[in-house]
């Protein structure tokens, strides 16, 4: 029984040293990006990472990031959207609280989910998001607007714009823009 316990401490040891690389490995590769945005009382906090184009085809049917498919938004762990107040998107309301926020890109237009479950990784070891559909709260689409500049790394950013503002996305030469304004 001693020598049984033993070789499951090893091996739960060595597992846990293996997770811990991979997970720092990883996140060299694509840097934490945390934006913070306030504007009277509303406070919203976004937390990603921030893989590089490297040369490849980010946007694309067969592109690091295929058009038509659920995409985590970033790299490694799901990215992470808190706002303190009810935001309005479209003219529906997206109550204060946590959310993971995934998208759907396609050549046209982004579809924009914010879901209640918020999974410590954004995809699973078989390739497949960890997105949860039943616990969607709010889908929105945004349309996609192509730049003549190029962006090597993935941004998230929330920009004023008058009375509104909006959630931007921004990669290779392509721009997603969301409006919202605090309900």
């Amino acid at each position: 029984m001693r020598r049984f316990l033993l070789i499951l401490g090893i091996v739960a040891v060595v597992l846990a040293v293996i997770v811990y690389a991979m997970v720092t490995r990883t996140k060299s590769y694509s840097q934490e990006g945390t934006v913070s945005f306030s504007n009277g009382d509303l406070k919203v906090d976004v937390f990603y990472n921030r893989p590089h184009k490297k040369g490849r085809v980010i946007f694309a049917k067969d592109g690091l990031v295929p058009f038509g498919k659920v995409w985590r938004t970033g790299a490694n762990e799901a990215t992470v959207f808190v706002a303190n107040r009810d935001l309005n998107f479209e003219g529906k309301i997206l109550p204060k609280g946590k959310y993971s926020l995934w998208t759907i890109p396609d050549e046209i237009s982004w579809g924009i989910i914010f879901n209640s479950d918020v999974p410590l990784w954004g995809m699973g070891f078989d390739g497949q998001t960890l997105r949860k559909p039943e616990k969607d709260v709010l889908t929105i689409t945004a349309p996609v607007v192509l730049q003549e500049k190029e962006f090597e790394q993935f941004t998230i950013s929330i920009e004023k714009t008058g009375e509104e503002m909006e959630l931007v996305f921004i990669w290779d030469k392509t721009l997603v823009a969301a409006p919202f304004s605090a309900k």
